[in-house]
């Protein structure tokens, strides 16, 4: 009885292969992800959220502070305008009047005037260092804004920005340019009472 051998493996490697389409694939960003189809080309560049109950404490903070500066800031002013109307005021004052009393009451304005400007000069740059240090403290207590800096800072045209001022604008606007050429703006969900949501987007252009 004679066994017949086994046809060769080299055959069955011989046939045509059928190779399974390939999916196109679709493309994904260097850097943060992309939305749906009906994103309308929109990069997601960050996401996180905010605590809704921390932030309006911290933002009726930040304006009371902000508001306490300004004050200050033109209380200091007036203070300016009122000095350099005495010190204007007295030289007219001086050659209408005659008798000796005049030179007494100049001599005592011009004193005035002189102490009044040296302690301004010596007095402006502490208040004003002491509230931006105030800010500061405000600033670095918030969860929220440090989210948002950490968040905004390598994004943003111009980094001075980042401040106070643009994180009210965004809590008050919901929606913050950062960068006009790039057209990276920073957006604010507060549809959820729980969480209010920030997206750091990016429009991406399309073509005609």
């Amino acid at each position: 009885m004679t066994l017949t051998s086994p046809a060769p493996l080299s055959a069955a490697s011989s046939e045509p292969k059928s190779h399974a389409p390939q999916e196109p694939q679709l493309f994904v960003p260097k850097y943060g992800r992309m939305l749906g189809p009906d994103a309308n080309g929109i990069l997601v560049l960050d996401e996180f959220t905010l605590d809704p109950a921390a932030t309006r404490k911290e933002q009726h903070r930040f304006r009371t502070a902000l508001a306490s500066v300004a004050l200050t800031l033109r209380r200091l002013v007036a203070l300016r305008v009122v000095i350099a109307v005495v010190a204007v005021a007295n030289l007219p004052l001086f050659l209408m009047s005659t008798g000796w009393w005049i030179y007494a009451v100049s001599l005592s304005l011009v004193i005035g005037v002189h102490v009044a400007v040296n302690w301004l000069n010596r007095h402006e740059p502490r208040v004003k260092q002491r509230h931006e240090l105030e800010l500061h403290q405000h600033r670095e207590r918030s969860a929220n804004y440090r989210k948002v800096r950490d968040a905004v800072k390598f994004v943003i045209d111009t980094p001075s920005r980042m401040n106070e001022h643009l994180y009210l604008e965004l809590l008050h606007a919901k929606r913050v340019a950062l960068h006009l050429t790039s057209g990276t703006v920073a957006l604010l969900d507060t549809s959820d009472d729980a969480a209010w949501k920030v997206r750091i987007v990016r429009e991406l252009p399309t073509a005609a």
